[in-house]
């Protein structure tokens, strides 16, 4: 049953001409008023501009695309190749043509629901969410009722390295393995020698991270090898560059470092230079996801290749409906381990006498 606006003017106590001038914000109103038409808006799940049923059942030429942040190559690779593949065959002077719009949610759960529904009011022909999701229950079944909705509405929801979650509707599921992926670059460690190894992990909140980590334990538990310490940040350099002063604190005899992803790795060898330890000589570094400075760092860093581009490029074509989704609504998008200079086998070092650094900016 579609809410119409007389439902927002009761649920809210006021009129209806009021709830119009709050929404279209062409006329002053108290700012008490206003918090209590926006609250009844949520409450109801009001689609603006969708009061005829023949209306909230259109779907118009948007599509919404959310990334944690655009300025990181794993997602800006990404989105890139959606927005290609969404732009296939148009011309732009024909019909069906899509608008394509990024919208940045920094990290926060909050923002990613307020894009949801924004995109839901503007009857968003499909929306594509990248990356790995918080894992709060909370948020999660917040963001399963608005993909459910967007759903029912005629829009195509895609998922793009994020894992599906029970109640999200009619959602395609694209799926890094980033278990298996971290469980083989752990194995390629552990077969070099390497049996005292640190983990500088992403945000501890992020499936993502989790995986990660997962397969990163499956392999050392499979060795027989004791596991190492694991500091938690976010997925930047600095966050690589401060986890390393922390593992080696714990562990200075630490052999070998994994990062989260590449980024991080970068963190991790720029503090291991500034104390005087050589990569892979004294440590080895292996990142994840095979960013397109991985090949070009010094050395060139052993990491696990995902196929961002080409997993953008499917996304984008769900969402346009020109290719068939999954038929279990779930697929597994494989990870490759990629060897290069930045492991090495373990030798017996002596540390500096000293580890503090300066740190870097």
């Amino acid at each position: 049953m579609t809410v119409t606006l007389a439902d927002v003017a009761a649920r809210a106590r006021v009129s209806p001409a009021t709830v119009s001038r709050v929404l279209n914000g062409n006329y002053p109103v108290a700012e008490s008023t206003r918090e209590r038409v926006l609250r009844a808006v949520d409450e109801l799940d009001y689609v603006l501009n969708g009061p005829a049923s023949s209306l909230a059942a259109a779907t118009s030429d948007l599509v919404g695309v959310l990334v944690n942040d655009i300025a990181d190559p794993f997602f800006g690779i990404m989105a890139s190749a959606a927005q290609s593949a969404i732009g296939e065959g148009t011309s732009g002077r024909g019909g069906g043509e899509k608008l394509a719009v990024v919208c940045n949610t920094g990290g926060s759960p909050e923002r990613e629901l307020t894009y949801l529904t924004l995109l839901q009011r503007q009857r968003a022909a499909a929306v594509i969410l990248m990356g790995g999701s918080l894992e709060d229950p909370g948020h999660l079944a917040a963001t399963a009722a608005k993909l459910a909705k967007l759903a029912e509405a005629g829009t195509r929801v895609v998922l793009c390295g994020r894992p599906p979650v029970t109640g999200d509707g009619n959602a395609a599921a694209l799926v890094f393995d980033n278990r298996a992926g971290a469980r083989r670059l752990t194995e390629h460690l552990l077969e070099l020698g390497h049996r005292r190894i640190g983990y500088a992990a992403g945000p501890a909140d992020r499936t993502t991270t989790r995986h990660r980590l997962e397969g990163h334990r499956e392999a050392l538990a499979a060795a027989g090898a004791t596991e190492g310490p694991t500091v938690h940040g976010a997925y930047d350099r600095q966050a690589g560059y401060e986890a390393t002063a922390e593992l080696l604190a714990r562990d200075p005899d630490l052999t070998a470092v994994v990062a989260a992803n590449d980024t991080v790795a970068l963190g991790v060898c720029a503090a291991l230079r500034e104390r005087g330890l050589s990569i892979p000589g004294d440590v080895s570094v292996a990142g994840f996801d095979d960013l397109p400075f991985s090949v070009d760092a010094v050395p060139s860093l052993t990491t696990v290749h995902l196929p961002l581009h080409e997993a953008g490029v499917r996304a984008g074509r769900l969402a346009m409906g020109t290719e068939e989704p999954p038929a279990t609504g779930l697929e597994r998008v494989p990870a490759e381990l990629v060897v290069r200079g930045s492991t090495g086998r373990p030798r017996a070092r002596a540390l500096p006498a000293t580890a503090d650094a300066t740190p870097s900016t």
